[in-house]
């Protein structure tokens, strides 16, 4: 027996794994499996140039064992073994990867058709045991050699190589397990239905069998005094746990839409069928396959804080991540699904990936992706389409305004609205292919609902001009509109601008007059309000209502309802604009007022201005007050 110690380097890294590396202790199970499936990689491409294995791919397998009563939980394979100088190469100090070696001298040599893939890097995984484990032997015979060798460790103290007998090539992995210690309930790994959920957590697709004894009942029946009984008898039957080959793996022949959906429903916890179901195989710099679905309704608290967005991220049948962040963008965050790739670095435990060039390369081919499926989906479904905008469009419309508007280009075809016209959803291209050759704007309004915009004062101009608006109800819709603010170089405009386009300059000198004649009466109007509006004038856009609020400056009413419905103080309020329709009996009868009874006047402007509060859906200040002078006003 030969007594030896970890480097230095060593057992500070030991230390730092089991202590702070690994978040999850569960993982140590994947990461011996990983360690074996590389193992059986490595024996079974031997085999393809070397006879003398005599072993078929069918034969390899992985196989595990509990002992309850030592303690122990055994991790066997008849891969390729280790020799004693692999063993204190690999064992011996830590983050030397043997498969890693392995697998640079097979890329070296550039052979062809060696179905390989060698999923261990950096040579720490194996030492994640340590975690749940006092002790580990590690018992292995490698391939050509007769001899076995077992290695142990208790961890920092270091480890003993002595030479031992086995009676096939490949390794068990021994683990003593520890004692439970108050809520470290190490026990678990003891159990069958915990080491099951496990593996098919983490190790589901790795290619070889992962074998196991699980504990089984048969009927028994005897008879006693005459009287026919039936008891249980209990036993164990070796089970196959794992599936090898992931459903994304497969072609459409063996896995069609309804394996997909099935898959889906198990995995993602969903009851409803997917709305689409998204497929890649991508080959080329960075290869993958990935296997996408977006969901029919939204789960619960999806709009909140607590959502959290990812994809899963295998690598080689492994799983990494069960959800990883960074291959979905906040505006498809609703997407569920695996992805798959051979290519990606990962870090020291496995846990997080590296942020390089071949995960954001998978990561922005996915996000293009899923936006030719949405906009086919659009084009074919249009039903289903609906119904997916109904659940996620909000999401899609803040990744319109997220990041200073950088997504705006790859999202806009994806907007869909309500038309006040057609009164339907409508996008924006069919908007832009129905306009009549004098249309200069698309023109928009904000409300509650579809319904109550396109009855808006200032909406009747434009819809009597037989223009179309889009009626926007949700509160990002006018940030969205300003970051926009085009499309297919038509610019939008909302049916509160001062502007609409609909005016010629004849009747824009018309009302420029005008507006100077009544200049003393609209600042009458003003003064009665006591600071409530910042201007006062008269409507180039009514038509047949006498009052609306529209907006100076960069805060609309919109934005004003939006910033009041989040916390925190000094939000930003709107420049309140009252404009009143020159051509109303309304506006004559304040004019004449005005000149005869001006606190009359002033109740009337009080009036009004409620008014346009109610229309524009806006809070009114104080309802008693506006209830006593109506009823004042009607009783005289």
């Amino acid at each position: 027996m030969r007594k030896k110690q970890f480097k230095a380097e060593s057992k500070r890294l030991l230390d730092l794994m089991v202590n702070s590396i690994y978040t999850h202790k569960e993982i140590f199970l994947r990461e011996i499996i990983s360690n074996a499936s590389d193992a059986i990689d490595k024996l079974c491409y031997l085999s393809l140039t070397d006879s003398n294995v005599g072993m078929n791919r069918s034969d390899f397998k992985i196989t595990i064992k509990i002992d309850k009563e030592a303690r122990t939980l055994t991790i066997s394979d008849n891969g390729i073994g280790m020799t004693e100088e692999e063993l204190e190469e690999n064992l011996g100090v830590i983050a030397k990867s043997g498969s890693r070696a392995f697998k640079t001298k097979l890329e070296e040599g550039k052979t062809e058709g060696a179905d390989i893939d060698i999923i261990g890097q950096f040579g720490v995984g194996f030492y994640s045991a340590f975690m749940v484990a006092d002790r580990i032997i590690v018992i292995t015979r490698a391939y050509g050699s007769d001899q076995a060798y077992r290695w142990t460790s208790e961890g920092e103290d270091g480890y003993t190589i002595e030479e031992t007998e086995k009676a096939s090539v490949g390794t068990d992995i021994i683990l003593e397990i520890k004692q439970d210690i108050g809520e470290e309930h190490f026990s678990d790994y003891l159990e069958v239905y915990q080491l099951r959920s496990l593996i098919k957590k983490y190790s589901d697709y790795v290619r070889y069998p992962i074998r196991m004894d699980v504990p089984k009942s048969r009927p028994v029946e005897t008879e006693e005094n005459g009287e026919k009984k039936t008891t249980y008898e209990s036993y164990t039957e070796e089970e196959t746990i794992n599936s090898m080959v992931p459903i994304w793996q497969r072609t459409r022949a063996e896995a069609t839409d309804e394996d997909c959906t099935a898959f889906y429903k198990e995995n993602f916890f969903d009851m409803e069928d997917p709305a689409r179901i998204i497929r890649v195989n991508a080959e080329g710099s960075v290869s993958y396959k990935a296997l996408l679905f977006v969901p029919t309704k939204a789960p619960y608290g999806y709009y909140t804080k607590e959502f959290e967005k990812g994809l899963r991220l295998y690598t080689s049948g492994v799983m990494i991540m069960d959800r990883c962040e960074d291959l979905l963008p906040d505006h498809f965050r609703f997407v569920k699904g695996v992805v798959d790739s051979e290519d990606l670095s990962l870090n020291i435990s496995r846990e997080l990936l590296q942020h390089d060039r071949q995960l954001k390369v998978i990561a922005h081919a996915l996000e293009r992706k899923i936006k030719t499926e949405l906009l086919s989906m659009k084009t074919e479904d249009a039903e289903k389409y609906n119904q997916f905008w109904h659940e996620f469009g909000l999401q899609i419309k803040y990744g319109i305004v997220s990041d200073y508007g950088t997504h705006r280009e790859l999202l806009e075809d994806l907007l869909i609205f309500h038309s006040a016209k057609e009164n339907k959803l409508i996008s924006l291209d069919d908007y832009v292919n129905a306009m009549p050759e004098d249309q200069k704007y698309i023109y928009y309004a904000c409300g509650e609902s579809a319904e109550r915009v396109a009855k808006l004062p200032q909406a009747e101009r434009i819809l009597d001009q037989g223009y179309d608006m889009l009626c926007l109800t949700d509160e990002v819709d006018e940030f969205v509109m300003n970051a926009l603010a085009k499309f297919k170089e038509k610019e939008f405009r909302s049916a509160s601008s001062d502007d609409l386009g609909l005016e010629t300059e004849e009747q824009k000198k018309i009302a420029e007059d005008r507006e100077k004649e009544a200049k003393d009466l609209l600042d009458f109007v003003k003064d009665s309000l006591g600071g409530k509006v910042a201007n006062v004038k008269l409507s180039k856009n009514l038509k047949s209502h006498p009052v609306f609020l529209s907006t100076e400056g960069p805060v609309t009413l919109e934005m004003e309802k939006y910033f009041a419905s989040i916390p925190g103080d000094n939000k930003p309020k709107a420049e309140r604009v009252l404009e009143l329709n020159a051509d109303h009996p309304v506006y004559a009868t304040i004019n004449s007022l005005w000149n005869e009874n001006k606190e009359k006047a002033a109740k009337y402007s009080e009036i009004l201005y409620t008014q346009a509060l109610l229309i524009a859906g806006m809070p009114i200040e104080d309802p008693e007050k506006y209830t006593e002078l109506v009823c004042e006003l009607m009783t005289k």
